[in-house]
């Protein structure tokens, strides 16, 4: 019966819905002077007063319908019909008792207050016909249809908008609100409990809830997002709504997290944004960069190209990486006559590396690749030190048979006593450099050392904020951690400076970047949650908006970075490089190092490899929290 009647509903325009609930008020309006009758009679049969006034019942009934024309009640959709239309139907049933008692005056068929009865009645026989018309309705539409049961987190303006909303829902219903604040609980708002966050399981599994409705658009996004992360914690679907204002354009949905300028952090004065002095040197110049596409690399090649050199080399072994930085250097290289020549291969492929330094002629070499994730390269000490050793190793042998004036090691503060497998596979690349210096006739190497670049794959910056978009918390391995840092471009600038001032001495200098004093990590996350437009979350602001988590030292993680082995610098032409002539191995040793680590990697022993490291990296030392983890 029910697929019947909703196939006629269905099958209603809207003309015939309007003339169904005219019809309503036309028959409403002779049935309320009916009870009038029996209420004032004190009877069920007034038989004589219901002679009397049938002669009105038709009257009363074109008076209905042309209050409702007039006012546009039978135009009110039934699931529309809320506080508006009810002060509608109230305003038509007192005009109606109006009327009534001007035709009572006039037949005397019924006592004054009659009219009173019926201007009543009228009012509540036109509300509770609309009801239950749409609750019939929404039994009918809802026949097949599996039920949504929904919490709504937020018992706010837009909170109880929403529920109104889903009242009328044919899939959705609403069971109760969730909210923080404690003066709420246990109210009773919309016909919806209001209840305490914690008593949301119980909700859940009482009432099969699978979703939330978050319906708190004034709140902080980092706040959003922790409600978030504990409802889909729970298994939880979460939807966020917008406020209504917001939908019609009077608020911009916008992120509240700006865009973090990660020089901005460094609280010193940063190098001049013009092309430094010494770009001369690579004008004209075939040019290879290895890990071209990479932070560093990649940025080094923009820098490269304003310099106009006759030919750029991307070296890379990931694609993808290849494909982005080549499409945007090409985009760049328009107007100019620089040749940009993409290369997909690996530093430790010798056959390949021989073939482009030879067959491109290449006159300089910037060695930027390296895999250089601590913990990653802690967790494969074969691979970290197969690429970051061995393979500068084979690139600078290639660059070496083929004449390259100038091979430029990039390399990183934690190759200074590093307590990590990156930090010591970077020193023996160093050491690489260093012998390959001693020996060589032609090709000048040197290598530039600088500390941690902000923005870059991996870096702080990036991490932190993304946590802080996500509402936190921040995660800080300690407390007293501190870093140096220098921006992306300004670390390309001095490296192809200090690249320029490569040959001046007899080689195998080590350029050291002034960095500056070391930033406080912890002093970096406040910077940037508030920067953000947060509070940091802690013992004294329990009102924060994120938290800052300490999570300990990762394995191989120094508290503090160096950026010098020996003792004492000596100065450059630009204030911002240094430079640093130090112990290096022999040839015997070198030799001695690269045997056993080959040989190593060739069966992947990696406490063979472990040993190498121990035996010739000045410094090596494991940091006593991870010794304790190792001989327990």
């Amino acid at each position: 019966m029910r697929s019947k009647v909703f196939s006629i509903v269905d099958a209603l325009s809207r003309p015939q819905k309007q003339a169904v609930f005219l019809t309503l008020d036309l028959v409403l309006a002779p049935l309320a002077l009916v009870l009038t009758c029996i209420l004032v009679s004190n009877s069920l049969f007034p038989v004589a007063l219901w002679q009397q006034v049938t002669p009105l019942l038709p009257v009363i009934s074109v008076l209905a319908g042309a209050l409702s024309m007039l006012l546009g009640i039978h135009r009110i959709q039934l699931k529309a019909f809320e506080a508006k239309a009810i002060i509608k139907v109230a305003i038509s049933s007192v005009l109606l008792g109006l009327m009534m008692a001007g035709l009572i005056a006039t037949s005397g068929t019924l006592p004054g207050v009659g009219a009173v009865h019926f201007s009543l009645l009228f009012f509540l026989l036109s509300v509770a016909a609309r009801f239950g018309m749409l609750r019939l309705l929404q039994w009918i539409l809802r026949q097949g249809k599996p039920r949504h049961q929904v919490l709504i987190y937020g018992a706010g303006t837009t909170g109880v908008q929403l529920a109104a909303a889903l009242r009328t829902h044919d899939s959705i219903t609403p069971v109760a609100f969730v909210d923080d604040d404690s003066n709420m609980h246990g109210l009773t708002i919309s016909g919806l409990r209001v209840l305490r966050p914690d008593q949301i399981t119980r909700s859940v599994n009482q009432c099969n809830i699978k979703r939330v409705l978050l319906a708190m658009p004034s709140a902080s996004h980092a706040r959003q997002a922790q409600i978030a992360r504990m409802l889909e914690k729970r298994g939880l679907k979460v939807m966020t709504v917008p406020s209504f204002a917001q939908l019609v354009g009077e608020e911009k949905l916008v992120d509240h997290l700006a865009p973090v300028i990660p020089g901005r952090f460094l609280n010193r004065t940063q190098i001049e944004s013009v092309l430094p002095e010494g770009a001369e040197a690579y004008v004209g110049r075939v040019i290879v960069v290895s890990g071209a596409g990479g932070s560093v690399g990649s940025e080094l090649c923009r820098q490269l190209l304003v310099a106009r050199p006759k030919r750029l080399v991307l070296f890379e072994a990931s694609e993808i990486a290849l494909y982005n930085v080549e499409r945007e250097l090409r985009e760049m290289a328009e107007d100019t006559d620089v040749i940009i020549t993409p290369v997909l291969g690996s530093v430790t492929d010798a056959r390949l590396s021989r073939m482009v330094m030879q067959e491109h002629k290449a006159e300089v070499v910037f060695h930027a690749a390296a895999y250089k994730h601590v913990p990653l390269v802690e967790a494969n000490p074969i691979a970290g030190l197969a690429n970051n050793v061995l393979g500068t190793r084979t690139f600078a042998d290639a660059a070496n048979e083929a004449g390259v004036a100038r091979f430029i090691l990039i390399s990183t503060d934690k190759a200074v006593r590093p307590t990590n497998i990156m930090g010591a596979s970077k020193r023996l690349a160093e050491l690489v450099v260093q012998d390959l210096a001693q020996r060589s006739r032609g090709t000048v190497f040197t290598m530039v050392r600088f500390g941690n670049v902000l923005g870059s794959s991996g870096s702080v910056i990036p991490l932190f904020r993304d946590q802080i978009s996500r509402g936190g918390p921040v995660t800080l391995t300690h407390e007293d951690v501190t870093r140096f840092f220098m921006t992306i471009s300004e670390a390309a600038r001095l490296v192809m400076l200090a690249g320029s001032f490569a040959g001046n001495d007899a080689g195998g200098e080590v350029f050291v970047l002034d960095m500056g004093k070391p930033v406080k990590i912890r002093k970096l996350a406040q910077q940037m949650i508030e920067a953000a437009g947060y509070r940091v979350r802690d013992a004294d602001t329990p009102d924060g908006d994120i938290e800052i988590v300490v999570t300990g030292l990762r394995p191989g993680e120094k508290l503090h970075e160096e950026l010098l082995i020996g003792e004492g610098l000596l100065t450059t032409p630009h204030p911002k490089i240094l430079r640093a002539r130090e112990a290096c191995l022999s040839e015997l040793e070198m030799a001695t190092v690269l045997r056993s680590l080959r040989g190593a990697v060739a069966v992947g022993d990696a406490e063979a490899a472990r040993d190498v490291v121990h035996r010739w990296v000045e410094g090596y030392s494991v940091p006593s929290h991870q010794q304790v983890r190792l001989n327990a």
